[in-house]
């Protein structure tokens, strides 16, 4: 069955199927082509784009509609009588079946008074001449002397100033065009040039981060670098250019000892590559086809809108590393989620060869030695962080299930009105605190976030397996407004989706800070902390 619709230009009936494929098969010419009545819909969403109908709703009416009182124009509506009669419209009339009549500021001498407004807040036609040519109105001249312009009535408002009359003028003419909703905060790339906000984008460098760069210099040119110092540094952030070097002495891949650097990483590297002999060949195997398939469907989920991710070179880089440390691991194997704790340490390896765009970086531009040595020290990198949280990825994931207990646990203490919400609506914190956990926050923030994130982990004793707890609390209580405004359950599970795409190091640190706070406050106060 078709159900009748309306033509919005002469009210005729036709069916949904022809109209809607052929806007302009109504039998009135002139007929909107479909941009028009595209450009309608998205000024009068609720008025002007053909309506499918049955014929027995009311349409609103005109002088009931919000844009009156803003002095918009709105379709005319045509009589009873008129739709009946199918009159034409005259050629040459403006979108809404009407003529446009613009009235310019009068100018500082005039003295006419300016026209009325009509009934929707338009300006009424200029009345005929006796040869039955229209009037022209009285145009502003050359010079303008704004402290003489008096304040009058235009387009049914106040005009204080001539070029806001202009302004007013020139809406009139300019046909509708689309309206383009402005982003609270510019768009950031989803990489950013490896998180560092001052370098993506044209801020230059203040002299504070001058100075810290000069002393991370000083700091890894010593023959020994002193550890302690450089994790105090680096808790606040790290630089672009000494991120590399500071993450392979942080994470306790690279001696402190500079003369054995080279040395190390030449030994590290080469077994590596040795392990991938000894091992790659075997993930066809029976034992080991399950762990292959499974890393195999999960790499190309990591970082989907990345595309440095989606290159089948990086593919097979990170299903080297995640077999070989499955491998080498028996006892967690892989897991997923573990994909994600790669990307990481591959962005920031890949940086110290590339400048700019790494998201659009084709990696089969480096040359081979640099694309080794990348993997290998990715690999190197990720195994010493999981060394910490392995029993994260164990049988049953007893480490997660720990410390989704201690959040809520210190989330009862921090906010009760938060905690006494969820229980009111049976939230679960396992239910979005279990990927905050598995993951790190990856999935919940940028990847630039994730790197300024990691450079605190990295500078905490104990920053992935005990400093991330208070992190993920201080993550809770930011959106503790947006929870306790949610009145259902589905409501409150906006936790898995945040809106975090345009975080940037400045949330970040401000997060650290409160999560700092936290853990000064409970971690060394167990009666604090325990009920």
């Amino acid at each position: 069955m078709l159900i009748p619709t309306a033509c919005n230009e002469c009210y005729h009936s036709y069916n949904t199927l022809t109209l809607l494929k052929a806007p302009s098969a109504c039998r009135r010419k002139p007929h909107p082509t479909a941009s028009v009545l595209y450009e309608r819909k998205l000024r009068f969403p609720a008025f002007c784009f053909p309506t499918i109908s049955t014929g027995f709703e009311r349409r609103p009416k005109p002088n009931t509609l919000p844009e009156v009182q803003e002095g918009l124009q709105l379709p005319r509506v045509r009589p009873q009588h008129q739709r009946r009669l199918g009159h034409r419209r005259r050629r040459g009339r403006g979108l809404f079946g009407r003529r446009p009549s613009v009235v310019p500021a009068p100018p500082a001498a005039a003295c006419s008074p300016a026209p009325s407004a009509g009934l929707l807040g338009r300006p009424r036609r200029p009345r005929r001449a006796a040869d039955g040519r229209r009037r022209a109105l009285p145009k502003p001249e050359g010079g303008r002397d704004l402290a003489k312009i008096d304040s009058r009535p235009t387009n049914g408002r106040v005009v204080k100033s001539c070029s806001e009359a202009q302004l007013s003028t020139a809406k009139v003419r300019t046909p509708i065009q689309k309206q383009q909703s402005l982003p609270i905060r510019p768009i950031v790339p989803l990489v950013a040039r490896i998180s560092d906000q001052n370098a993506s984008g044209a801020p230059p460098m203040t002299v504070r981060e001058k100075s810290r760069l000069d002393k991370f210099r000083q700091l890894l040119a010593s023959p020994n670098t002193d550890l302690d110092e450089l994790r105090k540094l680096s808790w606040s952030g790290i630089p672009r250019e000494m991120r590399p070097i500071t993450w392979r002495l942080l994470s306790g891949y690279l001696p402190a000892n500079m003369e054995r650097r080279d040395l190390v990483l030449k030994r590290k590297r080469d077994e590596y590559f040795g392990f991938i002999e000894q091992y790659y060949h075997s993930r066809t195997d029976e034992n080991h086809r399950d762990t292959y398939r499974q890393i195999h469907i999960d790499i190309p989920r990591t970082n989907p809108l990345i595309p440095l991710f989606q290159q089948p070179l990086v593919q097979e880089v990170f299903e080297r590393i995640l077999f070989i440390w499955a491998i080498r691991h028996p006892a967690s194997g892989y897991v997923q989620g573990i994909n994600d704790l790669v990307t990481p340490f591959f962005v920031v390896f890949l940086s110290e060869f590339v400048e700019e765009d790494v998201e659009n970086f084709e990696m089969a531009g480096l040359p081979l030695e640099c694309q080794r040595n990348i993997e290998a020290d990715s690999f190197w990198c990720m195994s010493k962080l999981l060394d910490g949280i392995q029993d994260n990825y164990t049988f049953a994931q007893p480490g997660i299930q720990i410390k989704v207990k201690a959040l809520e646990e210190l989330v009862s203490r921090i906010d009760e009105d938060v905690h006494s919400h969820f229980q009111r609506y049976e939230v679960e914190y396992l239910q979005f605190a279990f990927r905050w956990m598995n993951n790190l926050l990856m999935r919940e923030l940028p990847l630039r976030c994730t790197i300024r994130l990691w450079d605190t982990y990295q500078a905490e004793a104990e920053g992935f397996s005990h400093f991330h707890l208070y992190v993920c609390a201080a993550f809770l209580i930011e959106w503790r407004k947006e929870i306790l405004s949610m009145v259902d359950f589905q409501g409150l599970l906006m936790l898995q989706n945040l809106p975090t795409i345009h975080w940037g190091n400045e949330e970040v640190g401000l997060l650290l800070a409160e999560a700092y706070r936290l853990k000064y406050m409970f971690a060394d106060a167990p009666n604090h902390y325990r009920r």
